[in-house]
């Protein structure tokens, strides 16, 4: 019962019983008056049905005071003190009630916050215990986060209805699509834990993969697996590899898919394609020019001089048509080999022992290193500098008789200085030249690449240097630096690890039943809100940024946001720009309502949205649908009417006054994913609330939601 229906019960109480008095009164009284007498005193009063009316009034005033107080001091208070400990014992052990009303209400208050305080110091005391009970399993899976964020390989795992419970960031990057005019992704909601696997990979390729390895399974293939190509939404061509996930009995229920992008290699295996298709066309018809020439001169041996001269120059011709298309497909082939590098991060110090292992096992020679700088990262593709180094130490050896090299690694800036250090043998300018210019050709190596080439992909440089004092020789190698902090450095720390598996989805209900009958704590939320120009959508207002999280069994994915500006295309008024802090210029250069709103619909389909006030968000997205041609047609939730329904006895529902309730911290406020994100944990908090008041399932929040007043609000 709403306080105002309880204020008008105890009022109509009051009234009814005292005019029942009355009535009884006045009854007894004109009973008791002998008849000569009651016409007496009837005739007495000028008008009594003015004097009845009066009175009642009277009446109607004072009982309407006395009610109001009782409602304040004996009705109210208690109902204030059942909801606030309710918030104690369920969401926020740090709430206090407020002491208001009678003594014995406020005796009552202070005996709650007792409580309250001893149960807080418990629970701290139980999560404590927790903690440490789940240190090691809480390891284990800051180490699963850390090393599903640091592996190269792009990696889905789902469940057998193709929920996404587990990837990492790059699989997400690899299967987004869709990016603004500041290369931001739009879409990159599509890989997000819950979401469908089906939204970035074709179902019917996923299915037909899944019943191959169903079919080996049967067939008593230990290790079953499938192999796919298909296209991600982005355009880019994947290949991806499927392996079963097993539950119990040996039943699948889940896979893992490893994702490679093959764009590049595709593209580089058509281009070797096409460079064998005309080397072999190209000199099919020389060599049968030749074979021709030859035939002719062992068939006539007497022929003149004149005659075998011409057939002579007809196979030099020939031969010298060959060999410079074969130069020029061998440069063809450099050029494409050379575009192929992949720099990684790589420890300067690994990096050299990699090349001493290369060199004294390929070489025999001896070596060793001089001032290497500790924990120096370099970005580097390493095969292909290692293989360059030890062709480097073959041209030493062979040509001018090297035995023995050093090296040496320092810090230069954003560069790496890496010497490659001899004594004696000084080289000339032109061996040097040919040192860095030919072709990976001596000591076993086969590339068409050179020295230089190397370097030059890594974006450095190369020089040779004569030490004389020293007598010393060297080559040294100016190379990129990598910020140390691209390196794995051990597991990440629990405030931050990224939300980038969900294990319960492997038990996760599928979507095919009725969501209104699903409990609230089963459901898939995305929790948003917008900014604007101004609080009038009817008047033209316009959205300039929509911010939004999702819910996932009982937890606020933060890693898995949608955060982008909207280019307004209209003026913004001063209220809004001095509340949000975003100007007019912060908006130029962002896309437009109509191609955000459909990554933004992409987003958040297939759950409940949530929103604070969701009337004035709702209202916004509404009057886009015929310019856009997106509808928001999920079902909807709004934490100030679900406040309304748990706190009927209680004022303020703004979201500060809930957050500070419920024991939510309130960061970002004004900005649409912090106020997204504040409305998401108090919501959280919500759930087991309703559920005490017996709103369990989306149908009873909505119906509840429903009948509180503010439901009446329209924008």
């Amino acid at each position: 019962m709403t306080p105002k229906a309880k204020f008008v019960t105890v009022w109509a109480a009051l009234l009814g019983g005292i005019l029942a008095v009355l009535a009884c009164v006045l009854t007894l009284l004109v009973q008791g008056i002998a008849e000569t007498e009651r016409g007496r005193v009837l005739a007495s009063l000028d008008d009594p049905l003015g004097l009845g009316l009066l009175v009642f009034l009277a009446l109607f005033a004072v009982t309407g005071l006395i009610a109001r107080a009782l409602l304040r001091r004996h009705i109210a208070p208690p109902r204030r003190l059942i909801e606030g400990a309710r918030i104690q014992l369920s969401a926020n052990p740090a709430h206090r009630v407020e002491l208001e009303g009678s003594d014995e209400n406020q005796e009552i208050g202070r005996i709650v916050n007792a409580f309250s305080e001893r149960y807080e110091v418990l629970k701290r005391d139980v999560d404590v215990r927790i903690r440490e009970a789940n240190a090691g399993l809480e390891e284990e899976r800051n180490r699963l986060a850390a090393l599903m964020s640091e592996l190269t390989q792009s990696v889905l795992v789902c469940n057998v209805e193709g929920r996404i419970l587990l990837y990492n960031q790059r699989a997400k990057q690899l299967l987004s699509s869709g990016s603004d005019n500041k290369g931001d992704t739009v879409l990159a909601g599509l890989v997000g834990l819950g979401r469908s696997v089906f939204g970035v990979i074709d179902r019917n390729l996923v299915v037909h993969a899944l019943e191959n390895v169903r079919y080996r399974l049967d067939q008593g293939d230990a290790r079953p697996l499938a192999n796919f190509v298909a296209t991600s939404p982005s355009g880019t061509l994947i290949r991806a590899q499927m392996v079963p996930v097993f539950g119990q009995g040996q039943e699948i229920s889940g896979f893992v898919l490893t994702i490679e992008d093959i764009k590049r290699s595709v593209e580089m295996e058509g281009q070797r394609d096409d460079l064998l298709q005309s080397l072999t066309q190209g000199t099919r018809a020389s060599l049968a020019t030749i074979r021709a020439a030859v035939e002719n001169m062992v068939a006539f041996p007497e022929m003149d001089a004149e005659r075998r001269s011409q057939f002579t120059h007809i196979i030099s011709d020939e031969a010298g048509k060959l060999s410079g298309l074969l130069d020029q497909k061998e440069a063809e082939y450099a050029n494409a080999v050379k575009g192929q590098a992949r720099l990684e991060p790589m420890l300067g110090s690994d990096l050299i022992s990699a090349v001493q292992r290369s060199v004294e096992s390929r070489l025999g020679m001896q070596t060793n290193t001089e001032d290497v700088a500790a924990l120096l990262w370099l970005q580097v593709d390493s095969y292909t500098l290692v293989q360059a180094i030890t062709y480097l130490a073959t041209r030493l050896r062979e040509e001018i008789r090297i035995r023995d090299l050093r090296f040496r690694l320092r810090s230069e800036g954003r560069l790496a200085q890496l010497d490659l250090i001899w004594s004696g043998g000084f080289l000339s300018v032109d061996t040097v030249l040919a040192f860095e210019n030919d072709p990976f050709t001596a000591g076993g190596f086969a590339s068409p690449l050179t020295f230089n080439d190397v370097v030059a992909r890594h974006g450095g440089e190369v020089f040779y240097q004569f030490d004389r004092p020293r007598m010393t020789s060297f080559f040294r190698l100016l190379l990129p630096s990598a910020d140390a902090g691209q390196s794995w450095a051990g597991p990440t720390p629990l405030e931050s690890r990224p939300e980038y598996y969900d294990f319960d989805l492997f038990h996760q209900p599928g979507q095919s039943h009725e969501l209104d009958d699903r409990l609230l704590s089963d459901l898939t939320y995305t929790v948003f809100d917008t900014e604007t120009t101004g609080l009038n959508p009817s008047a033209g207002d316009e959205i300039i940024q929509i911010g939004a999280v999702r819910i996932l069994n009982g937890r606020l994915l933060q890693q898995d946001a949608f955060d982008h500006f909207i280019n307004p295309r209209r003026a913004m008024s001063k209220e809004s720009i001095k509340v949000t802090g975003i100007t007019p210029e912060m908006l130029q250069t962002h896309p437009t309502v109509d191609q955000v709103l459909p990554a933004f619909h992409r987003f958040c389909e297939d759950t409940v949205l949530v929103a604070h006030n969701a009337a004035f968000d709702m209202r916004f997205l509404q009057l886009k649908e015929t310019s856009t041609g997106v509808r928001f047609t999920q079902p909807v939730l709004d934490t100030l009417l679900l406040s309304a329904v748990l706190h009927e006895d209680l004022e303020l529902h703004q979201l500060e006054a809930i957050a500070e309730r419920l024991g939510v911290n309130v960061i970002g406020r004004h900005t649409a994913l912090g106020d997204a994100i504040v409305t998401g944990e108090a919501f959280l908090k919500m759930i087991p609330l309703l559920a005490e008041k017996g709103v369990r399932t989306l149908k009873d929040a909505r119906d509840a939601a429903e009948r509180t007043f503010y439901a009446r609000v329209k924008y």
